[in-house]
């Protein structure tokens, strides 16, 4: 205890805590509520079809952006990483450049940083190391069925204070906005950590909780946002229970709330009636964020995805909740448009509106549309994205 007492000493008097890191910035939940919609976050791997692109500026498209702390630059003091609990100085200045240029690129863009507590790479800890979670035979258990990660042992009160510090240590450091917990679910030794996860970060910075399509009740007053992984997308009860699970935070989470709702493609990347009805469901049931990406099977990197056109329309801001509409489709109003979204299992609908729209799916200004199953669209008010 006496180490980390005199490492935040240390951190602030060489001017390395979050306030002499702020300046001018905008305060987290200035900066969730400034953006315009629809708002897009990148977990982890990158939009990877824009080629030639800086792949800062590509990042900075993402209005909020995850990934573990090496990719800020920062570096924990101790080797194997997984027993640092303070980060190198030298590190911070580094990582305060990367969210400088984004912040200069995305004014509004929010950063966060995974915080690993339930699995690992072997070279996280010694090999012997009593944080590694065991089979009943003594042998190390797997992270997953196909996975290389080994899990760890949260269920150990000690482990759990040093996560909390990890996590307290990487917001102190002014890089981030807060953290991310993966593998989330409501059990006694999660409910813990929460709580002692909250208490190191403060009230001031984010904590997400990556829940799937489930809820949390327990732990809820504790996190800001779910990522909602929905590895599940291809009945129309899938689809229902995202958007249950979407609402429910929507109104249980602690504000401010940055619910993250991603789904994966079934056939390609150019499932594109599935990607506008990712996107029209986060907009019509959330003032959240979302993603369309690769499925985690693929051998690929997880999370990697396109950069769609469709997401470049400017929405504004909402000017009303969404409105379950008799036609089973949700329907919301911002300031530049109206998006629906018509999900799964549903008939196609007609849109129809008073005055010529612009649709974003095709381009093409009408007054009327055919709206299919599964799906959704932006209709901008004028004839121009």
């Amino acid at each position: 205890m006496l180490e980390r007492v005199l490492f935040l000493i240390l951190m602030l008097s060489v001017g390395v805590g979050q306030d002499a890191f702020a300046g001018k910035e905008r305060s987290t939940s200035d900066r969730i509520a400034a953006r315009d919609f629809p708002s897009i976050f990148q977990a982890w791997s990158p939009a990877d079809n824009l080629k030639g692109e800086d792949p800062l500026a590509v990042t900075a498209r993402h209005d909020l952006v995850w990934h573990g702390v090496g990719w800020y630059g920062l570096v924990w003091d101790k080797r194997p990483s997984g027993l640092g609990e303070a980060l190198d100085p030298v590190s911070i200045e580094k990582g305060r450049k990367m969210r400088k240029a984004l912040l200069e690129l995305n004014p509004n863009i929010i950063l966060i940083a995974e915080i690993r507590y339930r699995d690992a790479s072997r070279r996280f800890l010694p090999a012997d190391h009593k944080w590694w979670r065991r089979n009943k035979d003594g042998t190390l258990t797997k992270g997953w069925s196909e996975g290389r990660f080994i899990q760890l042992d949260f269920d150990n009160p000690e482990y759990r204070e040093h996560v909390a510090w990890r996590a307290g240590a990487v917001v102190e450091s002014g890089v981030v906005d807060g953290v991310l917990l993966d593998w989330w679910s409501d059990d006694d030794s999660r409910l813990e950590l929460a709580k002692m996860v909250r208490k190191a970060i403060g009230d001031e910075h984010l904590l997400l909780a990556n829940a799937n399509d489930r809820t949390t009740p327990r732990t809820a007053p504790y996190i800001n946002g779910y990522f909602m992984e929905c590895y599940r997308s291809k009945t129309p009860k899938d689809w229902q229970s995202i958007a249950a699970t979407l609402k429910w935070a929507e109104k249980n989470l602690n504000p401010p709330r940055v619910n993250c709702l991603e789904t994966w493609y079934h056939n390609s990347r150019e499932d594109l009636n599935l990607m506008r009805a990712t996107t029209a469901l986060s907009l019509t049931c959330s003032n959240g964020y979302c993603l369309f990406s690769d499925p985690n099977p693929l051998p690929t990197g997880d999370h990697r995805h396109n950069w769609y056109p469709f997401w470049d329309s400017n929405l504004g801001k909402p000017t009303a909740p969404g409105v379950d509409m008799p036609d089973g489709t949700i329907r919301r109003e911002f300031e530049n448009g109206t998006v629906i979204y018509n999900p799964m299992g549903n008939e196609t609908v007609t849109v129809v509106f008073d005055e010529m729209r612009t649709i974003a799916a095709s381009g093409k200004t009408l007054k009327s549309h055919e709206l299919r199953s599964p799906g959704g669209d932006i209709y901008l008010k004028g004839k121009t994205k």
